[in-house]
């Protein structure tokens, strides 16, 4: 396992972390006891690091994790998130006593006594630029609730605000093979001001597994289902706001990369290890098999710098204008 500093923090993180969201909602059953023995089979390889919510199964995930750190004497480092159980673009939803309460509800289901990384969960730029909840984060972090705090944002202007009028360590970034534009420059600005970056999404919620066709149905509760067009929160969160079908098409042209790389989600892990800037990719798993699958982006060959150009160049003339959503 390769280990990076997450920004301005003491956290030294796994190059490979996984995020939690599939295990608590919206990617369809998932069976505990299958997402803590993966959990458990991640920290076996050396994974340090986890991202979670607050609404992820509405707590659910969070206890999943709990109940795993009980079962563990390594230092694990959570990440986990607020804003998102009411109405995210509400300031009142956003006041001291507040977040104070969805963090001791956090500090209750993962049961810990300090949150090590406490992001504010895809917040409206509004709420952002009235600055407000950073003071409140500042009181918490003072009073010990948590030890950093972060962003996890929808859009670059979002990161860019962020990185140039705020202390957080850490921002958490939608960027894979197929949402390629953070990277040049609000990737490069956090890696400037030593600001930690988590990219999420980094296999396109599925699509650059390569295991998916133009006939792939999935089920009702699924958000690759109830969300392909942004219908219940920002479609950039589904397929990186690529059309399902053009996402097909598209990565079928991407078939060279898993050459010398084991498989397509490794390959395309690869490329966002790869990525300066980048502290580490989050995929997210439902059991032992995917996490073993994606592990295995420590054993694939590096991209030359001609791939890297290659693959540069394919996304700005073939992809990034079928992206939709404001990002």
């Amino acid at each position: 396992m390769n280990y990076k500093q997450l920004g301005n923090t003491d956290m030294k993180i796994s190059e490979l972390s996984f995020g939690t969201w599939a295990i608590g909602s919206d990617w369809g059953d998932v069976s505990v006891e299958n997402a803590k023995q993966a959990i458990h089979y991640a920290i076996n390889q050396g994974v340090n690091f986890f991202d979670t919510a607050d609404v992820y199964g509405m707590g659910k995930s969070e206890q999943i994790l709990g109940e795993v750190l009980k079962e563990r004497t390594e230092r694990i480092y959570i990440a986990t998130k607020f804003g998102r159980k009411d109405d995210f673009t509400n300031p009142n939803n956003y006041t001291y006593e507040k977040v104070k309460s969805y963090a001791q509800n956090s500090l209750k289901n993962l049961g810990v006594d300090s949150i090590d990384l406490y992001q504010i969960h895809c917040p409206s730029t509004e709420i952002l630029e009235q600055l407000a909840v950073f003071d409140v984060l500042e009181k918490l972090q003072k009073e010990g609730l948590i030890r950093y705090y972060g962003v996890s944002v929808e859009t670059d202007a979002q990161g860019e605000f962020v990185l140039n009028n705020t202390k957080a360590s850490s921002l958490q970034v939608i960027v894979n093979m197929l949402r390629q534009k953070p990277v040049d420059q609000m990737i490069r600005l956090a890696e400037q001001k030593n600001i930690g970056v988590l990219a999420r999404v980094p296999l396109a919620s599925g699509l650059l597994t390569g295991k998916y066709t133009i006939n792939s149905v999935f089920p009702e509760n699924d958000h690759r289902n109830y969300n392909q067009n942004g219908e219940a929160f920002n479609v950039g969160e589904t397929f990186g706001g690529l059309p399902f079908k053009k996402g097909i098409e598209l990565v079928n042209q991407l078939e060279w990369i898993k050459e010398e790389r084991i498989s397509m989600p490794v390959a395309a892990l690869k490329w966002v290890v790869q990525q300066k800037g980048i502290t580490a990719a989050i995929p997210g798993f439902k059991n032992i098999k995917q996490v073993k699958s994606n592990l295995e982006v420590f054993n694939a060959k590096d991209y030359t710098d001609e791939e890297l150009t290659r693959l540069k160049d394919f996304y700005w003339n073939e992809v990034h204008n079928h992206i939709r959503g404001d990002y």
